[in-house]
């Protein structure tokens, strides 16, 4: 540990904090680092080189290299492990010092450990942090709420680190209390639900119109070039060329078809139906996870429910272009569920959100970034209380313009967005598909097994694994 004081102090030093330790070097700020694992201490001191990074096992000598009033960033696992860490601090903290929670911490837990702060004096800041290994080490999406005095403490670091798009960094101030760990629980729920469209477009075309893994990824690409340009779209497209180191098979093709998850789906989920905000996608991409964990369930099934052939013999041309907009129409509905639960959050916990500011910073750094956030913030910005309606879409208030199109513009969007469901879902009528995520793309969970039967698991779990660590999931053997 070098003999110096230190802005800021990191405890957790996994792949997450770590990272965000060396991003925040990078831009000048002295940080000392804490982790029980003296590997995890070691691994922080060989990659920091000769950055002003400090790394050490003790909490107290930790603590007493810190400048005061100390901030203490906390990036462990939700849960138990975060009210661990608050307890072996709080003897070595003072009035006037704050913790910043930068994991996926339940809001409520958030709200608990605030209260539970302020009566020593101590500030409390619940950061939700987005963008995985990658992003947090060249620029995550930041999404803190808390006190606004606490945060204008860290606002100048947490503004030096961030992503950035169009020039402006992507972390705001997002409002009180649980605000920015509530905001990156919906920021999760909105990926859970845009990961399922995803992969259900991927059955239609694989076990549908039989597509190649080179057929898929250039139509992926194609994709991400035009109007579905998103984060989560251009690393599908590099699934389909990313090969098993151990059996030399497309990776896509052997991955373990089984999506887990950690909890914040479901999260969402709950609360929605809690605040009466209906979030059918979200809440069918939950259970398409739970589903895809019950194989020996889903391998007796499929001996008894057969089906019909899944092949889809319309034009492969057209079809592909009306699976586009159906796509697109979904994840348009998609983000409007997630923008409708944050806004009657913040009406039903007080919370103050901008919708607009919340567009804003998801536009880089988080995995759910997508060329569609800059239409929705410009909705935000030209109406405040927009409602839950297609804003991606192209929507407007009554007589005014959004940015990217006139009335006739929007209009014609509209409907043609309205008229692509029911195009593939004529396509479809043989398959018989049950109801899905915004009754657009469906595809037959339980019955799914074998080579082909497991297809619509796969993609799911090599996305939760690219976008949050950029190392694929277990195969099988």
């Amino acid at each position: 540990m070098h003999a110096r004081h230190y802005q800021l102090g990191m405890v957790g030093l996994g792949v997450m904090g770590r990272n965000l330790v060396l991003n925040m070097a990078d831009h000048g700020v002295a940080v000392a680092g804490c982790d029980k694992d003296p590997d995890q201490v070691g691994a922080l001191q060989r990659e920091a080189g000769d950055r002003p990074v400090g790394g050490v096992n003790s909490l107290p000598e930790f603590v007493a290299t810190l400048d005061v009033p100390r901030i203490v960033m906390i990036l462990v696992p939700a849960g138990p492990a975060v009210d661990s860490v608050i307890r072996d601090l709080l003897p070595h903290l003072a009035s006037g010092d704050l913790i910043v929670d930068g994991g996926n911490s339940f809001f409520r837990d958030t709200d608990l450990r605030a209260k539970m702060l302020a009566a020593t004096g101590i500030g409390f800041l619940g950061v939700g942090v987005s963008g995985g290994e990658h992003g947090a080490r060249h620029g995550p999406s930041m999404m803190p709420g808390g006190s606004p005095d606490a945060y204008a403490r860290v606002k100048p670091i947490f503004e030096a680190i961030a992503a950035r798009a169009g020039g402006e960094p992507c972390v705001a101030y997002l409002g009180a209390g649980s605000a920015g760990h509530y905001v990156k629980m919906v920021h999760n729920g909105i990926e859970y639900g845009l990961m399922e469209l995803i992969a259900e477009a991927y059955d239609l075309m694989k076990r549908g119109l039989r597509l190649t893994d080179d057929e898929l990824h250039a139509v992926f690409a194609r994709w991400n070039h035009a109007e579905l340009s998103a984060y989560l779209i251009e690393i599908t497209a590099e699934i389909f060329l990313t090969q098993d180191t151990r059996t030399g098979k497309r990776l896509v093709d052997v991955i373990l078809d089984e999506a887990k998850q950690k909890g914040t789906g479901m999260w969402t989920s709950e609360n929605a139906m809690e605040i009466h905000r209906p979030a059918p996608t979200i809440d069918m991409a939950v259970a398409a996870r739970d589903l895809s964990s019950l194989e020996p369930e889903r391998v007796a099934a499929s001996h008894v429910l057969c089906g019909p052939d899944p092949a889809i013999r319309s034009d492969r041309t057209a079809f592909l272009a009306h699976l586009e907009g159906a796509l697109y129409a979904a994840m348009v509905l998609t983000f409007a569920q997630g923008m409708a639960i944050l806004a009657q959050a913040s009406r039903t916990y007080d919370y103050g959100l901008n919708l607009e500011t919340v567009a804003r910073i998801w536009r880089g750094g988080c995995i759910i970034r997508a060329a569609l956030l800059d239409k929705i913030r410009a909705a935000y910005r030209a109406r405040a209380d927009l409602g839950p309606r297609c804003h991606g879409a192209g929507a407007r208030p009554p007589g005014r313009r959004v940015a990217g199109g006139g009335r006739g513009d929007s209009d014609a969007r509209v409907r043609r967005l309205a008229r692509v469901p029911r195009r593939v879902s004529q396509r479809l009528a043989a398959r018989q598909p049950d109801p899905g995520p915004a009754g657009l793309l469906r595809r037959p969970h339980l019955r799914a097994r074998g080579r082909e039967g497991r297809l619509p698991h796969r993609v799911e779990p090599w996305l939760t694994a690219a976008g949050r660590t950029a190392s694929p999931g277990p195969t099988r053997p």
